[in-house]
């Protein structure tokens, strides 16, 4: 049965319109309401309120069409659209809902009804699986699903799936439950005939593919990753409308749909290339064709390409268009925006914003179009030329990361581009470049380091720093290392109270005190593979004697503060943002805490304040440190430890908690958290796209910044004679303020009416042109206003207008129509003046100013301008 997209969405929303479904119309595409979500990526988002009982559904079934875009977390199909032909990035999921009313048995005979019935499906070619249970979750087969499953289908096209295919999840925390999936097999009697379709179902194979999953949503996942039953029971099914068309219309790909098809054939048009006739330009007009169709609904939305959160990924894919455009279509300007009209065309019935905002998203696109061309040509030749001299399969990190810091060329498009030249990219490098892009100066420092001389030969070193902050030992070796010209000493001990620099935390500093009585600084600690490695800038006179070691125990106290606050301050941002917070990165020191973590948007204060309310409490609380030495990894997660991504773990693991706080660390720590005192945020920034940043004090250092507060507030109640109520004072201030700067405004404009009328008075006038040459105290904003009412009065003239003061100077060139007319610009010629007062400038062909540093030279500039106006009218 042939049908066209709005006319099996209309059967859809019809035919559970009659089963006493309320039809509603689809939520926005960017999620706004779910912090763990950037966007809707299942029909089901919009009504996770209703699912977890936090409010109730206005009807008990719903229908819908859904717009979805699949391109962030758990469910990203980013890279895999273009590669195949039927992977998308924006699909339109059509949906029944039911909240508490039916639920299996309706479900499963509605879809097969709607199938077989409505749209003439061959019931011969469809399959259906069941979910078969998980042991390890408690879970058992969905015996209900399959005894109406069987009702309706023979048992061999009833298959039993696992979690991965048949357990439905939005995310790692959720609404959830058991599915069943509907398949069709639109293969040929031939291939249906060798090979049964049952063989091919979630294998991939793009003739067998899933339409239907009918979810029945029975648990909620909790942040632990507890399943607990939901109050009520609700159905969720989502069928991809760009399957079924395909299915419907007899072919093999869902862009050969009429849902692709328009657009395909305007890509061909705008390209002169044919689609089908070469892979290469296959794939980039399937990339093309389904990233625009993303990218204009996230536009028509509200969300516009940016730097970061939601934003990067919609300019990420974007950009993905662009490059397939240039490299495989030869595209050198934008074209994708030209397409953005067939769209409008074919959807923009069914989904009114993309026609309301056409004009916006076309102007967006093509900007970000124009900009990407420009990096892409100039990036592409540095990367072949990369790849040209490469001596192996991977590319250094640091050389692309000079691409990405010097041109803006994006590491992952960097890595996609490699990918397709059989290279591969040094991950680690480019992260290892980018850490110290800031220390490149020091990285260039050349150090030149002795042999290691042992005292006590195979003597390893024992950390006793969780209990001692100073004990008696022996040095078991040392080398001496030159920087410079330079020279410091690197020590092991037998035993060592020293926390070497490690997980975020710096390294102790402190004393070595010889049995003489003399100190040697301890200047850091760091690990060298497993050498506890103490550098100092001198040798104990008796190398092999015994020596006190002594930890600077009031920075170890603030930097044990610091680290306990980080954890502390993790938990609050699990609590406050959600459980999508990972943390990115920490410096722990004496002086402050820095916390980098995973989230997509600028905290708003109110939130800052959450967090360091939270954190207070819980020093407040006082809770007590409870530290396990050695305890089995998997025992460690179980319990909930935060294990953090990237760090390497022994079997047996530290861990560290405080009340529910509990993380695998290796740091120092108060023994409770009331020893923090206090903590304060002094700022929250970005760090790179979906990373913040918190900075943090604690202790004294908190203690000194609210000190200083009050220094500042004492201060300005003394500049504003106000010991009650500053506040006050200052919205007088700016009250008068504000009065002040109307009155000058008034006195300006009746300042520019008084001199136009004077220099109308005194222009020359030059074969029916005023010429205006003139000195003025004017300021720049003056001086663009009387420019442009004399553009409104005058039909011919040219300006030049003069004004200094204070060490600055200001220029301004203004012309009519007919000057421009006859080649004259304003922007460029004023450049050349600007010279005479030691400065520069630009603007339009009729309007243009510069500014400069030498107020003397205003009398040469403006003597410039009259005899070039005089020059160029008698020409």
């Amino acid at each position: 049965m042939h049908m066209k997209a709005d006319e099996v969405r209309s059967k859809f929303l019809d035919f559970f319109t009659s089963k006493a479904h309320k039809r509603v119309p689809s939520a926005p595409i960017i999620n706004r309401d779910d912090p763990t979500l950037l966007f809707t990526n299942a029909g089901m988002n919009p009504f996770k309120a209703y699912f977890l009982g936090q409010a109730k559904a206005p009807y008990p079934r719903l229908v819908n069409t859904q717009k979805c875009l699949r391109v962030s977390g758990k469910h990203n199909d980013l890279e895999a659209v273009g590669g195949d032909t039927y992977h998308h990035t924006l699909f339109e999921m059509l949906g029944n809902w039911s909240f508490g009313d039916y639920f299996k048995k309706e479900a499963i005979e509605w879809a097969w009804e709607f199938l077989t019935e409505a749209v003439k499906v061959n019931p011969d070619s469809i399959y259906a699986t069941v979910f078969s249970g998980d042991q390890r979750e408690g879970l058992s087969a969905d015996e209900e699903a399959l005894s109406h499953w069987r009702r309706i289908l023979p048992a061999d096209r009833i298959l039993l799936g696992g979690k991965r295919d048949n357990f439905w999840e939005m995310g790692d925390q959720g609404p959830c439950g058991p599915s069943s999936e509907v398949h069709i097999d639109i293969r040929s009697p031939l291939e249906k005939g060798q090979v049964p379709g049952s063989e091919w179902i979630n294998s991939g194979h793009p003739e067998v593919v899933e339409i239907w999953n009918l979810v029945f949503v029975e648990f909620n996942r909790k942040a632990n990753g507890a399943l607990e039953p939901l109050s009520q029971k609700y159905i969720d099914t989502g069928m991809g409308l760009e399957r079924l068309l395909m299915v419907l219309e007899g072919v093999q790909s869902s862009y050969d749909t009429t849902l692709f098809m328009p657009i395909i054939r305007e890509i061909e048009t705008l390209t002169g290339l044919r689609y089908k006739c070469e892979e290469a330009t296959d794939k980039a007009i399937r990339v093309v064709a389904d990233h625009l169709r993303a990218v204009s609904f996230s536009i028509a939305d509200g969300q516009l390409p940016a730097r970061s959160g939601a934003g990067y990924v919609i300019r990420r894919i974007l950009r993905r268009a662009v490059r397939y455009g240039f490299t495989f279509l030869d595209q050198k300007e934008p074209f994708i925006c030209d397409l953005v009209k067939v769209l409008v065309r074919e959807m923009g019935e069914a989904f009114p914003e993309l026609r309301a905002q056409q004009a916006l998203i076309e102007s967006i696109i093509e900007e970000e179009e124009r900009a990407f061309l420009r990096t892409l040509e100039q990036g592409l030749q540095l990367l072949d030329a990369l790849v040209a001299r490469a001596k192996t399969q991977t590319i250094s990190g640091r050389k692309v990361f000079e691409l990405y810091d010097t041109y803006g060329f994006p590491k992952d498009l960097t890595a996609l581009i490699l990918g397709e030249k059989g290279f591969t990219l040094d991950e680690s490098g480019f992260e290892e470049a980018m850490k110290r892009q800031r220390q490149r100066s020091r990285e260039a420092r050349t150090a030149k380091a002795s042999d290691w001389i042992a005292l006590q030969p195979g003597t390893p070193t024992e950390f006793l720093g969780y209990d001692h902050l100073k004990l008696k030992t022996k040095i078991t070796g040392y080398r001496r290392v030159e920087t410079r010209g330079t020279k410091h000493y690197q020590l092991v001990l037998q035993q060592t109270p020293f926390y070497p620099e490690g997980g975020g935390q710096v390294g102790d500093r402190g004393y070595l005190k010889t049995q003489s009585g003399d100190l040697i600084p301890v200047l850091d600690t760091k690990k060298e593979h497993d050498l506890i490695v103490h550098h100092t800038e001198a040798l104990p006179s008796n190398g092999g004697a015994e020596v006190l070691a002594a930890v600077d125990e009031e920075a170890r106290g603030r930097t044990a503060a610091n680290h306990s606050a980080t954890h502390l301050l993790h938990q609050a941002l699990r609590v406050v943002l959600g459980s999508h917070v990972t943390q990115k990165g920490s410096w722990v020191g004496p002086t402050h805490l820095r916390f980098d973590f995973s989230h997509f948007s600028k905290l708003t204060q109110a939130v800052i304040d959450q967090l360091e309310s939270f954190v207070n409490a819980r020093i407040r609380d006082d809770l007590k440190c409870e530290e396990n030495r050695s305890l089995p990894l998997e025992e460690a997660l179980a319990q909930g430890a935060l294990a953090l991504f990237g760090e390497k773990y022994g079997d047996r693991v530290r861990s560290i908690r405080f009340g529910d706080s509990i993380e695998l660390c290796g740091g120092t720590h108060v023994s409770r958290s009331g020893q923090i005192w206090r903590f304060k945020i002094r700022s929250e920034s970005a760090v790179a796209s979906g990373v913040r940043r918190i900075e943090a004090t604690t202790g004294q250092v908190a203690e000194r910044y609210f000190l200083d507060l009050q220094l500042q507030l004492r201060s300005v109640k003394d500049l504003l004679k106000s010991e009650s109520d500053p506040l006050k004072s200052i919205e007088n201030l700016q009250r008068e303020n504000r009065a002040l700067k109307k009155r000058l405004a008034i006195a300006v404009t009746s300042q520019v009416k008084r001199l136009k009328a004077a220099l109308l008075k005194d222009a020359t006038s030059v074969q029916g042109t005023q010429m205006v040459v003139a000195h003025t105290d004017l300021d720049a904003a003056a001086m663009k206003d009387l420019a442009f009412e004399l553009r409104a009065e005058l039909p011919s003239f040219c300006l030049a207008l003069g004004s200094g003061s204070e060490g600055k100077a200001l220029l301004a060139v203004a012309c009519s129509d007919d000057w421009v007319e006859k080649g004259f610009h304003a922007g460029h010629r004023i450049g050349e003046w600007a010279q005479a007062i030691r400065g520069s400038g630009g603007g339009q062909p009729f309007f243009a100013t510069a500014g400069g540093k030498d107020p003397k030279g205003l009398g040469a500039a403006l003597e410039q301008a009259k005899a070039y106006f005089m020059q160029l009218k008698a020409d």
